[in-house]
C-alpha cells in the first residue's frame, strides 16, 4: 500500500512539474531579454525556440515560444520608443523584426525535425540537442545578418560586403563574429539545461516504472485443503 501511494504521489509531482516548467522557462526567457542583463547576443531565446519544437506537446510547442517573443518584443519596443526615444515602429525596423521571427521559425522547425532523435535516457538526448542548437544558431545568424546586410547602407551590396556583415560588421559596432560566439555558447548551454531539466522528473520514477526491476509475481492462491475423511 505504501509503495502504491508513493508511486502515485511521484507521478502527480512529475505531472505538475512538466505542466509548470514550460511556463517558468518562458518567464525566465522574457526576463532575460532585458537590455544589459547578458552580454550581446547571449540569449535564452534560441533554446526556447529549438526545445519548444523538440519537447513541448501540441499547440504549446508553437504558442508558448511565439507568445513569449511577441509579448517581450512589444514591451522592449515600448521601452525603446518612450524610454530611449528610438524609432522602432518604422517599416524598416518592422521588416528587420520579421526577419528575426523567420530565424526563430527556422530554429523551431529544426527542433521539430530533430524530435525523433531525442527519445531515450536523459544523457543520450543531450548530443542531438546541443548539436541542433549549434546548427540552429548558425542558420539564425545567417538569416538575420543577411537581412542586416541588405538593410544597412554601410555595407556594399557585393559578396565581399555580405562577408563583412557576417564577420566584422560595420564601423563603430562590436565585431559580428563575437555576437556569433555568444550566440553559439548560449544556445548550447541553455538548450542542454532545458532538455536536462525537462527530463528531471524521470529520476523520481520507481524501478518498476522504469522497467529496471520486474514487478513481483502475484501471490499464489492457497491450495484447497483436502476434505477430511468422514467416520464410517
Amino acid at each position: 500500500v505504501i509503495r502504491e501511494a508513493a508511486g502515485s504521489l511521484c507521478a502527480d509531482v512529475r505531472d505538475r512539474f512538466q505542466q509548470l516548467y514550460p511556463w517558468c522557462f518562458a518567464l525566465v526567457v522574457a526576463l532575460s531579454r532585458w537590455p544589459g542583463l547578458f552580454p550581446p547576443n547571449f540569449s535564452v531565446v534560441y533554446a526556447l525556440c529549438l526545445c519548444g519544437g523538440m519537447f513541448l506537446p501540441g499547440r504549446m510547442a508553437v504558442g508558448l515560444p511565439l507568445g513569449t517573443l511577441l509579448v517581450s518584443d512589444v514591451g522592449l519596443n515600448l521601452w525603446y520608443q518612450f524610454g530611449k526615444g528610438y524609432e522602432v515602429w518604422d517599416p524598416a525596423s518592422l521588416v528587420y523584426m520579421a526577419g528575426n521571427y523567420a530565424g526563430y521559425a527556422v530554429l523551431f522547425l529544426l527542433g521539430r525535425g530533430l524530435r525523433p532523435l531525442v527519445p531515450g535516457g536523459r544523457w543520450r538526448r543531450l548530443p542531438p540537442v546541443i548539436l541542433g542548437s549549434l546548427l540552429g544558431v548558425l542558420l539564425f545568424y545567417g538569416v538575420t545578418n543577411t537581412l542586416a546586410w541588405l538593410r544597412d547602407p554601410a555595407y556594399a551590396k557585393t559578396l565581399a560586403g555580405w562577408w563583412t556583415a557576417l564577420t566584422t560588421g560595420s564601423a563603430g559596432w562590436p565585431e559580428t563574429w563575437k555576437f556569433l560566439r555568444n550566440s553559439l555558447l548560449s544556445g548550447a548551454v541553455f538548450s542542454a539545461l532545458f532538455a536536462r531539466t525537462w527530463q528531471q522528473a524521470a529520476s523520481s520514477e520507481s524501478p518498476q516504472e522504469k522497467g529496471e526491476v520486474a514487478s513481483p509475481a502475484p501471490a499464489r492462491p492457497d491450495s484447497e485443503s483436502e476434505p477430511e475423511e468422514q467416520p464410517a
